[in-house]
């Protein structure tokens, strides 16, 4: 097929090398290798042999070796060249040498590759390109000064993207020039450590999608953002920006879909006052320090699906116009101040995912009218709700469930046992009294359960040991460490006309996508820590501390194989550490401390080799302390504290003179509790006869009992008495 024009092998899964035959097609214009499974070193030979080529596009195989630029030099009439390496065997060289290209791209796209030593500069035969229509050179850590001459070359520039490298400042832009063509901007990523350009709103008045997150960017944001009046999307996340949003921004940038400002010193109220935002999609402001009320600038978004406002110093009620939202999947609204009930426009929101309500002051109790049948994350942490828990939660596909540090009571709602997807259970510290409800055990995927802090009583339910606590693969099953937030924004194509070969632009809609991290507060290893992101999937703990709980520890609890912590301290167990616990092969932290835990410490418990907190501190332990070796080498003796009758090292209370009675007595392999308990006896025998000696002294000298006979009767069955119980004991 010598005159074969085109050959497009794009998204198959060819293998083995890619046939030395294709450099005989010399006629050939169009050639995509991109999504396949090609091996081998790079044919580079083919781009000596194909000079007709138009368009070139490569990317994901697993070619290795290295591929220079130079080679594409005298192909007069490539337009396109697209490459994309997420194979870090094979070496890109910008340039070597370095060369004058006697073609003019309409189109470069280099991503994620590996730059050989010493070429990691602007490629210079940018500097001969004056046509180019898109650019992109994105992760591959270029470094220099930013490259402002590519906007005086090229002014039908159309995409310009150079994020994830190493450029910096002076950001420089003409200000008596104007890229009209410009909509899609993106220097993310880089330390350019400048100011946004005060005309970068006039300079690119046609933009669509603006991104200068994570660019250690200063000063305030400029009055001609607002100038900008098709942008669909503008990320400044991650920056240093300060001061006021302007006023212009809010009243001329009205068809913004996707907004995020988070994590930057911003001030002020959220949006400038008479904003008027109609197809707001995604909001994004946290971790700034906005002040006010949720803003009314989107009031008219009711496509909104995304609201992130945590993280600053808002304060207020909940509005009632919440409930326009009714296709709100993410209400992110945490770390603030805001205050009052939650209004049962509230209700509405049936689509809601996530909502994230914590660390605020809200109060009263939820709204009985709550049915959200995509609800799979609840976070109402650090609030002061009170009241029942409505039923209608058990309709929710629930993964996460936090109600911490609030005023819930009564008992444990039976309802959490028919969440059987849940994931995370949270209600530490509140007022929850009864027994724990053996339903509890039916939530079989349940990573994390937290109901410490509370008034509960009873004993510990044994069939806990059915939870999975990490035994199953859950993780791989559900993520619950993130969640993803997609949006449809305004995009352009490329096209290549087969008869022309023209490049030309046409306008599309594209879907982008956005992972947020899901944070989680949990004590383990004696801290309060969060746990946030995909480490969520693979936590496992168990929590029942500070509350009211008896009895002896279910030996079954010990058959938790696959969790990490286990706290049952603060409450009123009794009886001995389960021999069991030998079989918690992955526990990390064990805390038993401030019970009525009797007997010795299971020596078995030293074949714990991940255990790194351990503290029985105040029990009534007696015995020897298992052998200082593997993790029990590094426990200090306040681990041991609080128990009078235990001895040996790291102890400075020693055991020998239990073990010279153990010695001593006729049954030597007695156990040290049976030597205090002879101990014991002896002492009370002792005691007892001084007691009895002065009784008979008495009755002696009082002459109503002076009677021999009777006296006599009294000594001997006293006597018999005695020995007959010291036997039988």
């Amino acid at each position: 097929m010598k005159n074969l024009v085109a050959l497009d092998l794009n998204s198959n899964k060819f293998e083995g090398q890619l046939p030395a035959c294709i450099g005989n097609l010399t006629s050939l214009h169009i050639l995509h290798l991109h999504n396949n499974g090609f091996e081998g070193t790079f044919p580079s030979s083919l781009f000596q042999a194909l000079r007709s080529l138009v368009a070139v596009s490569l990317s994901d195989d697993n070619f290795n070796g290295s591929f220079s630029l130079s080679l594409l030099a005298n192909h007069s009439n490539l337009q396109i060249f697209f490459m994309d390496c997420y194979n870090a065997n094979l070496k890109l060289e910008t340039e070597n040498p370095p060369f004058i290209p006697s073609f003019q791209l309409r189109l470069l796209g280099i991503h994620n590759c590996t730059l050989v030593a010493n070429s990691n500069k602007m490629p210079t035969f940018l500097l001969h390109q004056y046509d180019l229509l898109g650019l992109q050179l994105s992760h591959l850590s270029i470094t220099g000064i930013f490259p402002s001459w590519l906007f005086t070359n090229n002014t039908e520039l159309n995409y310009f993207s150079l994020a994830n490298n190493w450029f910096t400042g002076p950001l420089e832009l003409n200000s008596t020039s104007k890229l009209l063509q410009m909509q899609f901007f993106n220097v993310s990523s880089n330390p350019i450590k400048d100011e946004v350009p005060s005309h970068i709103g006039s300079f690119f008045p046609n933009l669509i999608s603006l991104d200068m997150s994570s660019c250690s960017l200063r000063g305030s944001l400029p009055a001609s953002i607002g100038e900008m009046t098709q942008l669909n999307d503008l990320d400044l996340s991650h920056n240093k920006l300060s001061g006021y949003l302007p006023q212009e921004f809010g009243l001329g940038s009205t068809q913004l879909r996707f907004l995020k400002l988070s994590s930057n010193n911003l001030s002020g109220p959220c949006l400038p006052v008479g904003s008027t935002f109609k197809y707001l999609l995604f909001v994004g402001l946290n971790n700034n320090n906005f002040k006010g009320n949720i803003p009314t600038g989107i009031i008219n978004s009711t496509e909104l699906r995304m609201l992130d406002l945590s993280a600053n110093q808002l304060s207020g009620e909940i509005p009632s116009w919440i409930g326009n939202f009714q296709h709100m999947s993410y209400l992110i609204l945490s770390k603030n101040s805001f205050t009052g009930s939650l209004p049962k426009s509230f209700c509405n929101l049936t689509r809601l995912t996530y909502p994230e309500l914590s660390k605020n002051k809200f109060n009263g109790s939820l709204p009985s009218c709550l049915n959200m049948r995509l609800l799979k994350y609840l976070h109402l942490q650090s609030n002061q709700f009170t009241g029942p828990i409505p039923s209608t939660l058990a309709n929710s596909p629930l993964l996460t469930l936090d109600f911490m540090n609030n005023n819930f009571s009564g008992q444990v709602p039976r309802l959490f046992s028919l969440l059987l997807n849940l994931r995370v259970l949270i209600l530490k510290e509140n007022k929850f009294s009864g027994s724990i409800p053996i339903d509890l055990c039916e939530l079989k995927k349940i990573n994390i359960l937290d109901l410490s802090q509370n008034k509960l009583s009873g004993r510990i339910p044994y069939c806990l040991n059915d939870v999975a606590f990490g035994k199953t693969n859950a993780p791989r099953e559900t993520n619950i460490g993130n969640f993803i937030v997609s949006w449809m924004t305004r995009a352009s194509s490329y096209i290549l006309n087969h008869s022309t070969y023209k490049v030309s632009l046409s306008e599309s809609k594209d879907i982008f996508t956005l992972s947020r991290d899901q944070e989680v507060d949990f004590t383990t290893k004696s801290r309060h820590e969060s746990y946030k992101g995909n480490i969520l999937n693979f936590m496992s703990g168990l929590d029942l501390s500070g509350n009211q709980l008896t009895g002896e520890i279910p030996l079954q609890i010990g058959y938790l194989s696959t969790i990490h912590t286990l706290n049952l301290s603060k409450n009123d167990l009794e009886g001995p550490i389960p021999v069991s616990f030998s079989n918690l092969k992955q526990i990390e932290s064990l805390d038993l401390s401030h019970n009525k835990l009797t007997g010795r410490i299971p020596a078995q418990l030293t074949q714990l080799y991940f255990l790194s907190i351990f503290s029985v501190a105040h029990n009534n332990l007696s015995g020897r302390i298992p052998d200082m070796k593997n993790q029990f080498s590094t426990f200090e003796p306040n681990s041991y504290e609080g128990n009078p009758f235990l001895c040996g090292p790291p102890l400075q209370k020693n055991c020998s003179s239990i073990d010279k009675l153990s010695r001593g007595n006729k049954q030597p392999h007695h156990s040290e509790d049976e030597d205090f308990l002879n101990i014991f006896l002896w002492t009370f025998a002792g005691a007892f006869g001084v007691f009895f000696l002065g009784v008979i002294i008495v009755l002696y000298f009082n002459p109503y009992f002076c009677n021999y006979i009777l006296l006599e009767s009294v000594l001997a069955s006293y006597l018999y008495r005695w020995r007959h119980k010291r036997k039988t004991f």
